[in-house]
């Protein structure tokens, strides 16, 4: 369908003529504002929060932080200047404050903002909840103050209760004693024409980045009676040869103050030549001051620990653990740690789900937490004393969530909406949206429905999928289908608003949309997400092909004659393996960053436990298990059209595993084509590079699947 024009749609609404939606597309998807990271003051009256608009002419999204009443009646304002991008709201203890990170000079500080100037300067009669988005900036309201002046950038930061004391993580060679050393040497090295560099052990490389020999270190230091932090700051992590928090997303909720902010906790992995291919995280505590080392807490566990929290009394430590040493997809587990004895209970040991990060409730009785759940991502409350499991928030993908007193402010989406705040009481009342960030974009835009559906795959056992419409759907027609292929492989589409395999993207060009969450897919039981390992081409393969065959049956729209199948990572193995056995329904293949060959995977992939893990060794250990279901060995099979798409900063599946699957499909004369992004790591994040890659993708499964 083709798109009205800007222009045009202005004169329409001069005439008070409405256009008639337009189906959504890739240009809707990178524009579109990202809400995120949410922060209730201490007061409950006020929430701050991140929020990404897409400069798509500089190919780029630029974050602000932006502040909104709590009472329904008063539009979100902004709190930091359009021009600068700013993350990571947090607030002062007295409320009065809102700090962020932010460049100085190219380097990132810690800055913080006057809440009650922006305030008076944005004074305006009430509007509904978040229907205007007080986008102008008057910098003299809006003047903010540097905390920090550090020669290194900030990467992570967080304030003690009583906000006096400050955790500070930064990236630094580790043999110098101070933070001056490191960023002479980094100017030196950029000085340098030498460009060569000799390493010793391995994560040479690790996802988008080649490293340089430093680690993020966690540092405390003390507010001074203006607020400001100077060079005075303790190592607290002395002596741990890792990174606090994690690389490459790790971020503040890996370390937490004591409740009374005495100790610090904070998650870790000794690092040495075993780091590729272990996942044994601990929990460790230190004084404030770092006036001793860091304590091991959890070292009997060979697993991943992670997520510190303290109890309200500061007796006991909660945090998250799995079991299973080298397993990332693992299930988390809720501990409980007495903290004067060491001992541990876990905490709803029968609940079958994998919680996420922690927050606590202010009378300390009951742990918040969210994970996938049977294609949504739920809110859930878990009573410490008794481990009873609860639903605060059923439907959609929470997606983040904070809570202070009785009131509860969370980020969810949909397979039909992008994320907006919502907030409820945690006793009492239904959610009610307190942000539409995105209503004025999407306010003319068509979207296809969904419908979730069972049927009995492998071995029988129930397997999810869902199915989304056409955005112009008409009943009694037939319609191309997308046949997509979720990555992890321990991962799964659910209902959610995905910015690169966006169902909805496919739906705007015409297509119907299949999905199914095979064996290996997270949310429907740790046994069910176990199943996968050492079976990849084996149940996943099985619960495809009977999903494919029970949505035909159930959808008489789908066109079984017209339809490609499309994937990324463990989805575009899942594509190359499907191109060697089961090729019959498929008019068209899209593989993004798919494994080619298992066995070279297992050499030059970076996080090595992943792939020992999933075929029960190193390939030279158990060589069979990589050959058992490797794309590579099934090549003289493909026949199917491929397009295959690459990203030159990928190192988790490296370049030549796609450059190889185009050479196999080039070399037997396979009509294929290659996409590929010299800038791009495992994903697609640049919007005019997203408008490629979708551009791209669509032309080809409209080639294949013309009637």
């Amino acid at each position: 369908m083709k798109r009205i024009s800007a222009a045009a749609l202005l004169a329409l609404a001069a005439t008070g003529v409405s256009a008639s939606p337009h189906p959504f597309d890739v240009n809707d998807l990178v524009n579109l504002r990202r809400i995120s990271d949410p922060q209730i003051s201490p007061d409950g009256k006020f929430v701050a929060f991140q929020l990404r608009q897409t400069d798509y002419a500089a190919n780029k999204g630029i974050q602000g932080i932006w502040l909104q009443k709590l009472d329904g009646k008063s539009a979100p304002v902004r709190l930091t200047d359009k021009a600068v991008s700013s993350t990571t709201p947090r607030w002062s203890a007295d409320g009065q404050r809102v700090y962020f990170s932010a460049p100085s000079d190219g380097v990132a500080q810690i800055w913080k903002v006057d809440v009650g100037n922006v305030l008076a300067a944005n004074a305006v009669a009430p509007s509904a909840a978040g229907a205007v988005m007080r986008d102008d900036f008057d910098a003299k309201a809006h003047v903010a103050t540097q905390v920090t002046t550090l020669p290194l950038d900030v990467n992570a930061f967080k304030f003690a209760a009583d906000g006096k004391h400050l955790l500070v993580s930064m990236d630094v060679f580790t043999d110098c004693g101070d933070l001056d050393c490191t960023k002479k040497r980094l100017d030196d090295v950029a000085a340098s024409k030498v460009s060569g560099k000799l390493y010793d052990k391995l994560f040479v490389r690790h996802w988008d980045t080649w490293s340089d020999g430093r680690r993020s270190q966690l540092y405390s230091g003390e507010l001074d009676a203006n607020g400001q932090i100077g060079h005075t700051l303790h190592l607290l992590s002395k002596g741990i040869d890792g990174d606090v928090p994690s690389k490459p997303f790790g971020d503040d909720s890996e370390f937490n103050f004591s409740a009374d902010g005495s100790v610090v906790f904070f998650g870790a992995r000794i690092a040495g030549k075993s780091e590729p291919w272990s996942t044994n995280f601990d929990v460790y505590s230190v004084p404030v001051d770092g006036s001793s080392k860091p304590k091991n807490l959890t070292a009997a566990n060979q697993a991943w620990d992670a997520y510190p929290l303290s109890s309200r009394d500061g007796k006991t430590l909660y945090y998250l653990a799995m079991k299973r040493p080298g397993f990332e997809a693992d299930r988390y587990a809720i501990m409980a740690m007495d903290l004067s004895s060491g001992t541990t209970r876990e905490i709803a040991p029968k609940w079958d789900s994998s919680a996420g990060p922690l927050k606590l409730s202010a009378d300390g009785k009951t742990l918040y937490t969210s994970t996938d759940d049977n294609g949504e991502h739920p809110l859930f409350g878990v009573n410490i004393a008794s481990g009873k499991v609860s639903r605060v928030v059923a439907d959609g993908n929470i997606n983040s969530f904070d809570l202070v007193g009785d009131t509860l402010v969370f980020g969810r989406d949909t397979l039909k909406a992008p994320s907006d705040l919502f907030v409820t009481g945690l006793k009492s009342g239904k959610p009610r949206a307190l942000t539409q960030v995105n209503a004025e974009a999407l306010k003319d835009v068509a979207m296809g429905d969904f419908e979730f559906f069972d049927f009995k795959g492998a071995s029988d056992d129930r397997v999810q999928g869902y199915v989304v419409k056409p955005a112009n759907y008409e009943k009694g027609k037939k319609y191309p289908v997308a046949f997509l292929i979720h990555g992890g492989p321990q991962g799964a589409f659910g209902n959610d608003f995905h910015y690169r395999w966006n169902p909805q993207t496919y739906a705007g060009q015409g297509f119907a949309v299949v999905t199914v969450n095979f064996h290996g897919s997270t949310g429907y039981g740790q046994a069910f997400t176990d199943a996968i390992s050492g079976d990849w081409g084996g149940r996943p393969l099985e619960d495809l092909q009977k999903g494919w065959a029970a949505a035909l049956a159930k959808y008489d729209f789908l066109d079984g004659n017209r339809a490609c199948a499309l994937g990324a990572s463990y989805g575009g193995y899942m594509v190359d393996w499907i191109a060697g056995n089961w090729q019959q329904p498929w008019k068209c293949l899209v593989s993004h960053d798919g494994v080619f060959d298992a066995r070279m995977m297992g050499y030059s992939t970076e996080e090595l436990w992943f792939d020992e893990w999933e075929h029960h060794g190193t390939p030279y250990e158990k060589p069979e298990s990589y050959e058992k279901f490797n794309p590579v060995n099934h090549v003289a099979k493909w026949k199917v059209p491929m397009l295959v798409v690459q990203g030159g900063n990928d190192f988790r599946i490296p370049l030549e595993q796609g450059l190889a699957a185009f050479t196999a499909l080039q070399r037997q004369g396979i009509e294929s084509q290659f996409l590929y992004f010299p800038d791009e790591n495992h994903w697609v994040l640049k919007p005019q590079n997203s408008v490629k890659w979708h551009e791209t993708v669509n032309a080809w499964l409209k080639r294949w699947t013309a009637q």
